[in-house]
């Protein structure tokens, strides 16, 4: 018998895992990592800025539009490159977006995009792939810098606050309302069809407010209810400053009621066909709001409710104007009269003319009337380079209207006044021709002698929003049958106005509903005074009342209320405006409190 003898294998030699030995794990190993290491740096050198604009067709489009962004220079230095949006961070979404740039490599060999004109033809076909991603992956690429569970509200704008709120609670991403931040926005080429469907929320995405959101809503809050205590008691101290301006102006107007200034008063002096006054109120007694009221432009409740407008999913679903809008009244009407804005609101510009002007609002009741008081500052005359002598309406100095409704009123209880005014109305964008309106069947229906005046959904079956096919935007030649409108009378669907016009003295009292109509109404009284540089427009008007188009003010109600004011020889829709307020009696809810004398 012959035995073998067997020697331990060396070190190198063992066999491991798949047969493999030491030896070929280790060159394995090493083959690896310099793969892996030569692999890497090719990614890398493929995945920053200087790469991506390489070529020219990036270097001299979107590298151009990228570099005045805020992602690219800000004041905290921290920049957002390309890679760093377009790119995802996960290895393994990382590899499957290079395969994926394969595809543009191919194309820019093919000079696909090797000029602008190329490059811009294509734009919105590349915009709403990276838009799609963007909304499949729930924004990941912008929530690996901005983390919504990491935002504080305490820095953030009203509108932010709120907008961030919704997202969380309905499901929203943050490309649905950031497109466009680095790039030329091409959002306005989408059809609607195809934005609504991009925008619409995801209730995957639907997350829990978190508690650090929720504190820092909290502290905001806090601070508000901190300055509007402030503001109160400088309110009431500014009160009593205009109370002594308003009594000079009283007893001016007193002294001559035929608008001629008393003796030794260098200021113009107005008053109301009721002289002398029969509105005598304790102003010290009354509650004090401060409003500011901004130029629209041609901003509409079309608009409102169209693409153009950034926060039109909130107002669809019940947000409020002031939620969003309050604290930037004063730029937000500076960018609009300047044409300044980027919605392009304001095709006709008036040099000079103010955004804004602020109004406080006296507010009282006895038993039988609501007492009003509007006091605001005399702006400089600016011409209206567009009309002959620069006076749109040289009659009247100054027009004041204001508007109440019930919350049977659609947009009502969010925009106030809002829901009146439309795109195809006198002066503004789609207001059709006089002869169209002549020659229409409405013509004996409606008065159309000053053209489409305001009016209310209620009474139109459709409302035109999104002007498909060149149609005009609005409403005016939707009009409903007369029993539709009736129906909407008596179910409280109507706007009540009151109106005053500083030149006749005329109080019109009316209401809002198939048109506009100023007649008919309890018939308010108003006094008004300009003194010092200061206007004081006083109403007086019942609380009930049993003509049709008024409406009842009831203790423990609040009503919807909006005004706006035409200064400076303005008229139609060249005033400025408010947003929409609530108005109550002795109801710490309202905005607009008229406390009990």
């Amino acid at each position: 018998m012959v035995l073998k003898t067997f020697s331990k294998p060396g070190f190198w030699s063992r066999r491991l895992m798949l047969g493999s030995t030491v030896a070929g794990a280790v060159v394995f190993f090493v083959v690896g990592i310099i793969f892996w290491g030569g692999f890497n740096t090719a990614m890398e050198a493929t995945n920053n800025l200087e790469f991506c604009i390489s070529c020219h067709e990036m270097e001299s489009t979107v590298y151009e539009e990228y570099k005045p962004s805020i992602h690219y220079s800000n004041r905290t230095g921290v920049r957002a490159g390309c890679p760093d949006c377009h790119v995802p961070d996960p290895w393994i979404h990382k590899m499957v977006r290079k395969i994926q740039a394969s595809k543009e490599l191919f194309s820019w060999m093919m000079g696909t995009y090797d000029s602008k004109e190329k490059f811009n033809e294509h734009r919105l076909t590349m915009a709403k792939n990276v838009w799609q991603t963007m909304k499949d992956t729930d924004s990941r690429e912008c929530r690996n810098c901005h983390n919504l569970e990491s935002m504080n509200p305490e820095f953030q704008k009203p509108r932010a606050r709120k907008q961030h709120l919704n997202a969380f609670e309905a499901g929203q991403t943050c490309i649905d309302c950031h497109k466009g931040i680095a790039h030329h926005n091409v959002r306005d080429q989408l059809t609607d069809e195809e934005l609504e469907a991009l925008e619409a929320p995801n209730p995957d995405y639907v997350r829990e407010i978190p508690q650090m959101y929720k504190e820092g809503l909290a502290r905001v809050k806090a601070k508000e209810a901190a300055l509007a205590q402030t503001e109160k008691a400088e309110a009431a101290k500014a009160k009593a400053e205009m109370q002594k301006k308003i009594d000079v102006a009283v007893a001016a107007a007193l002294a001559d009621a035929s608008g001629t200034p008393a003796p030794g008063n260098g200021s113009q002096a107005v008053v109301s066909s009721k002289t002398p006054t029969n509105i005598n109120v304790d102003w010290g007694k009354s509650s004090a709001r401060d409003i500011s009221v901004f130029y629209p432009g041609t901003a509409s409740i079309e608009w409102l409710l169209g693409r153009k407008h950034g926060g039109k999913r909130a107002f669809s679903k019940g947000d409020r104007c002031i939620e969003c809008h309050e604290e930037e009244i004063a730029d937000m009407g500076q960018n609009i009269v300047t044409g300044e804005s980027e919605k392009e609101l304001e095709p006709k510009l008036i040099p000079g003319k103010r955004g804004s002007i602020a109004v406080t609002i006296d507010a009282a009741h006895d038993d039988e009337n609501l007492y009003l008081r509007f006091s605001w500052p005399e702006g400089a005359h600016t011409p209206a380079p567009f009309v002959d002598g620069g006076k749109m309406d040289p009659e009247n100095s100054m027009k004041l209207a204001f508007m109440l409704s019930t919350d049977d009123v659609e947009y009502a209880d969010r925009a106030g006044c809002w829901g009146t005014c439309h795109a195809d109305a006198n002066t503004m964008p789609f207001a059709p021709e006089k002869k169209a309106l002549l020659g229409s069947d409405l013509a004996s229906r409606l008065n159309f002698d000053a053209g489409v005046s305001k009016y209310l959904k209620e009474t139109r079956t459709k409302l035109e929003l999104k002007g498909r096919r060149g149609k005009a935007l609005g409403g005016w030649d939707k009009l409903k049958p007369q029993a539709d409108i009736d129906a909407a009378q008596n179910a409280n669907q109507f706007m009540d106005i009151v109106r005053y016009k500083s030149g006749s003295k005329d109080v019109e009292d009316g209401q809002i509903l198939a048109e506009r109509n100023m007649h008919g109404g309890q018939g308010s009284e108003v006094e008004a005074s300009l003194n010092a540089g200061t206007w004081s427009v006083v109403v007086k008007r019942k609380l009930l009342s049993d003509k049709p188009g008024d409406v009842d003010i009831e203790p423990g109600k609040l009503y919807n209320f909006g005004f706006a004011i035409h200064d400076d020889y303005t008229s139609a829709r060249f005033h400025h405006v408010s947003f929409g307020y609530k108005l109550g009696l002795d109801n710490s809810a309202a905005e607009i409190n008229a406390v009990k004398l």
